[in-house]
């Protein structure tokens, strides 16, 4: 269980998260929604080491996430809107280079861990060619499969549709959905409405760096008169 409480980020004297509260279970996903600049991507920056928190606290099954030790324990892991993958190396190597230069495996476990994830993402084939070769689906998968090998408890991916044609949605939700069977605590941030119909996940609207209302997806969408402030906004009121 992933649990975040009154966590409150400022930057440049503005408030950009105020007193965040936040609970995901293991195997659960939990969307969080909302306007840019309303702090979802700055959440998941804080999760990963990439932004500093001025107050609150995260925990991991009951003890104190130590976040300043995010790049040696890879308990959390991120998948940027943009992939941030290495153009200039090949599928493959972008899977090895972290688990050789940081972890210092052993290269046959480094071979062996990236070509069961090259075969799980449908990648194998393409595990020669460069990044700039690939389409804007396959580099999303590899950004997964990438963020996969450190083996982290938490995956994060900020705006997952957004680099992609609509139509690639349904598949990118089944890739999601499958991290939550797989045991991972997953969370999205997005403003896709689309995606939320495909997920089994919780909805959570953030207004002003708050969490203003929380949902089961499945409820939302049977009954959203009884959501107002999340029925307007996908509604764009």
């Amino acid at each position: 269980m992933l649990k975040i409480k009154d966590l409150s980020k400022s930057i440049n004297h503005k408030l950009i998260i105020s007193k965040l509260n936040l609970q995901v279970a293991r195997g659960q996903i939990a969307v969080l929604l909302g306007a840019s600049g309303v702090g979802k991507s700055t959440l998941l920056r804080i999760l990963n080491n990439l932004e500093k928190f001025d107050s609150g606290q995260i925990e991991l099954d009951g003890k104190l996430l130590d976040l300043t030790q995010a790049n040696k324990t890879h308990v959390t892991g991120l998948v940027f809107q943009h992939f941030n993958l290495f153009e200039n190396l090949t599928v493959l190597q972008n899977i090895t280079l972290a688990l050789e230069q940081v972890l210092k495996q052993p290269k046959e476990l480094v071979q062996n861990t990236a070509v069961d994830l090259l075969k799980r993402y449908e990648l194998l084939d393409k595990a020669n060619l460069m990044v700039s070769q690939l389409s804007g689906g396959q580099k999303q998968r590899l950004a997964i499969a990438r963020t996969l090998a450190v083996k982290p408890t938490v995956v994060c991916l900020d705006e997952p549709t957004s680099a992609l044609d609509p139509l690639l949605t349904s598949y990118v939700a089944q890739n999601i959905k499958e991290l939550s069977e797989q045991g991972y605590i997953v969370l999205v941030a997005t403003h896709d409405i689309s995606l939320l119909e495909k997920l089994p996940c919780t909805i959570n609207l953030m207004q002003q760096g708050q969490i203003i209302a929380s949902v089961q997806a499945h409820d939302f969408f049977a009954d959203q008169n009884s959501y107002p402030a999340l029925a307007n906004f996908i509604a764009g009121k």
